[in-house]
């Protein structure tokens, strides 16, 4: 376990790799930062900063350990490994590999329609994620219900390093928490087959064995996933700093933002660029390293 810095004043450091991380890679960094003149103490693998970050210092410091094939963590001020007893996920393109309405859509002939909505919604260019929702979802009326299962069979996979990251969080005693814009059907499949604490997506109303093109009930937007994270972490008697928070697109910036740590996984840049941790090169189970 990595030493706690929750009396540090300032961000701190730490380089992320598949592998463990090669001295070079170090020694760059702690010349980066003499560059940009700015004060550090070395230990281990973590750099404690002597002074806060400018964004074009965050992006050009990402820059360079990508450039290596690395991931680089800004550990914020005052962090604290010890207070993370909450992690919290978004599902599409974070937890697992496809964003599912768009393979859904697959089986209607129209997953190209559905997927610029779907993407020009994750990187912020289309604000209101009901309205985007409703829209892609009455797209998939007609849909027969089997289509559901033929993408939980063959084209969902988690994404690398998931499994390793909920046991790594349930050996903590973490509560982890599932918190999607997606679609039940796969969330309740995710909660039983890692034993997730609990999940919170949006249910599609199917009739005759098939897809009407309407959602049950409210949308778990962004500000239903930020209220769910918030009221996990208040059942147990705790604030939103002591929730990891996970997510890949804009409806995810929310329910990160003055969370204990923030990590953006294969993420639109408006999310990395807002982010604690970028995930581009080790898996989800490279938070691991940091607890």
């Amino acid at each position: 376990m990595m030493q706690n810095l929750s009396t540090h004043p300032f961000p701190s450091l730490q380089v992320l790799s598949t592998d463990s991380v090669q001295t070079e890679i170090l020694t760059g960094l702690a010349k980066a930062l003499l560059r940009l003149d700015i004060a550090y103490t070395q230990l281990g693998q973590r750099f404690l900063l002597g002074r806060d970050l400018e964004l074009f210092e965050r992006n050009g410091l990402r820059q360079f350990c990508a450039e290596r094939f690395c991931d680089l963590a800004i550990l914020p001020a005052h962090f604290s490994i010890d207070s993370l007893r909450v992690l919290a996920m978004d599902m599409d393109s974070t937890l697992i590999n496809i964003e599912c309405i768009d393979e859904i859509a697959d089986f209607a002939g129209k997953k190209a329609a559905v997927a610029e909505i779907t993407a020009a919604t994750m990187r912020g260019e289309i604000a209101n994620f009901t309205e985007s929702l409703r829209k892609r979802v009455a797209l998939l009326a007609g849909v027969p219900e089997s289509a559901l299962h033929s993408v939980y069979e063959q084209r969902l996979q988690l994404n690398p390093g998931a499994e390793n990251l909920i046991s790594g969080a349930h050996e903590r005693d973490m509560h982890t928490l599932l918190v999607s814009g997606g679609f039940t059907f796969f969330t309740r499949r995710m909660q039983e087959r890692l034993h997730l604490c609990e999940t919170h997506s949006n249910e599609l109303e199917i009739a005759d064995g098939l897809l009407t093109g309407q959602v049950l009930g409210d949308i778990v937007d962004g500000i239903a996933k930020n209220n769910y994270v918030i009221s996990a972490c208040t059942a147990l008697g705790l604030s939103k700093k002591h929730a990891l928070v996970m997510g890949d697109g804009a409806n995810d910036l929310l329910m990160m933002a003055d969370s204990g740590l923030s990590v953006a996984y294969r993420a639109k840049q408006v999310v990395k660029e807002k982010a604690d941790v970028a995930l581009d090169f080790v898996g989800l189970d490279g938070v691991l390293q940091l607890l």
